[in-house]
């Protein structure tokens, strides 16, 4: 994938897929997020090793895209690469119903605190459905959990609709 360009309400910020430099970024977004930190994501170093094998197998499955939004606003990190705002993990799936057609399931989506309500989410979901579209993959999914009746709003908002019931069924705890 290349780099792109989102077009935000208030100027712009760049879409790319992630490296192992942004980990601790993408941690930190996910421990951001009260029901993430409440799953075992706090951001803890001891978890860093289990991270980082997470991160190499989604990085080594072609089937699979870990992306980041780089902030454009002149705001940089130490090396001067933009500063890591927001998150979001793309799977095809490969399937059998619907005349065998795939699906795009986006997960994990994760705006920082300090930039949301910028049209970030919305640029990053509206470029996933097209990235879809152009790749000839009828049907984009989500789950989302039952206590964010403000992000089902937001997906609502973007034509998403609440068409299936989840479940889930626990193997082991939650920190693996």
């Amino acid at each position: 994938m290349n780099d792109m360009n989102l077009e935000l309400p208030a100027g712009s910020a760049l879409l790319r897929r992630a490296t192992i430099e942004d980990l601790p970024t993408i941690i930190d977004l996910l421990a951001d997020d009260p029901i993430s930190a409440a799953r075992g994501d706090s951001a803890d170093a001891g978890d860093r090793e289990a991270y980082e094998a997470a991160f190499a197998a989604i990085d080594r499955d072609p089937a699979q895209r870990l992306l980041v939004v780089v902030d454009s606003d002149g705001s940089s990190d130490s090396d001067g690469a933009g500063t890591v705002i927001a998150t979001m993990q793309l799977t095809v799936i490969p399937g059998l119903a619907r005349r065998g057609a795939s699906r795009l399931q986006i997960e994990a989506v994760r705006v920082s605190s300090s930039q949301r309500n910028r049209g970030i989410g919305a640029a990053m979901m509206r470029w996933a459905i097209e990235d879809a579209r152009t790749a000839g993959v009828p049907l984009v999914q989500l789950t989302s959990d039952a206590a964010r009746v403000d992000a089902h709003r937001f997906y609502e908002r973007l034509g998403f609709e609440a068409s299936h019931v989840g479940f889930k069924y626990r193997i082991l705890s939650e920190k693996n």
